[in-house]
């Protein structure tokens, strides 16, 4: 696991330690052996074996006698911050009136460290629809949401980001070079929206539109998927800006 910066005697490396576990399985490592999950956080088995036995005690943490796997249970984290954030609740109006009205796919999304975090979505009856949930994430770099949230970063927070990112290809045509994210965030940050095509998935574009506060802050993303079969740009950017500003209308943006 990445170093994280020290909080002196604030910080409880246990409780550290123990996020570090959970968040070891994803969707390439849903279940692991103890060696496996010790080897991904960096722990030792001994410690590994501590933090496992201590989730499976609290239902977080499944075993089958060799793989150690999440339950359900996990999604309550979440959940308790879901539950709190009225940001959803003000945008699926407009998610819903916006992919009636373009006959795509929906989403509102929000930066969280690397990863774009879907926090709502409606999805359409395409002929092909992307298997995304509400707590799908992605990294940040490899969808057009991700880059209207990065491009609304101030300039020391997007060095900060940058700083902790990977770059990886999520397909062919994912950028991975530095230099030219960073431009590809000026675009988006000029001209208030940012496209998508084929980074995340094949065949798959995007577009996403940013989503202010009152104090004019970027706090989230809207964005339109489709096939390669429509140019998003050209058919549902109207449609999409005017969501995105109806959203922050909502959460009291009068820009």
């Amino acid at each position: 696991m990445r170093d994280r910066p020290s909080a002196g005697g604030e910080f409880v490396q246990s409780l550290a330690r123990g996020l570090d576990v959970i968040r070891a399985f994803d969707a390439d490592r849903p279940a692991m052996t103890l060696s496996e999950v010790a080897d991904v956080t960096g722990l030792s088995r001994a410690a590994a074996r501590r933090f496992l036995l201590t989730l499976v005690e609290l239902g977080f943490v499944r075993y089958d006698g060799k793989h150690f796997a999440l339950t359900p249970r996990v999604l309550r984290l979440g959940t308790a911050y879901l539950s709190g954030l009225q940001l959803p609740e003000i945008a699926r109006p407009h998610l819903e009136a916006l992919s009636a009205q373009v006959g795509e796919s929906t989403s509102l999304g929000v930066l969280d460290g690397t990863d774009v975090v879907y926090v709502a979505r409606v999805a359409s009856r395409s002929i092909m629809n992307v298997a995304i949930t509400v707590g799908t994430r992605f990294p940040a770099h490899a969808t057009s949401m991700g880059r209207v949230l990065l491009a609304g970063l101030s300039a020391r927070e997007l060095d900060d980001w940058f700083a902790g990112a990977e770059l990886t290809a999520v397909t062919q045509h994912t950028p991975t070079d530095e230099g030219a994210l960073r431009r590809l965030l000026d675009a988006a940050a000029e001209q208030g929206w940012a496209a998508n095509d084929q980074e995340l998935a094949p065949g798959l574009r995007s577009i996403a539109a940013p989503v202010r506060d009152r104090s004019g802050h970027v706090v989230a993303a809207v964005n339109v998927s489709s096939t390669v079969l429509h140019d998003p740009q050209a058919e549902y950017l109207e449609s999409l800006l005017g969501t995105a500003d109806a959203v922050s209308a909502d959460l009291g943006h009068s820009g």
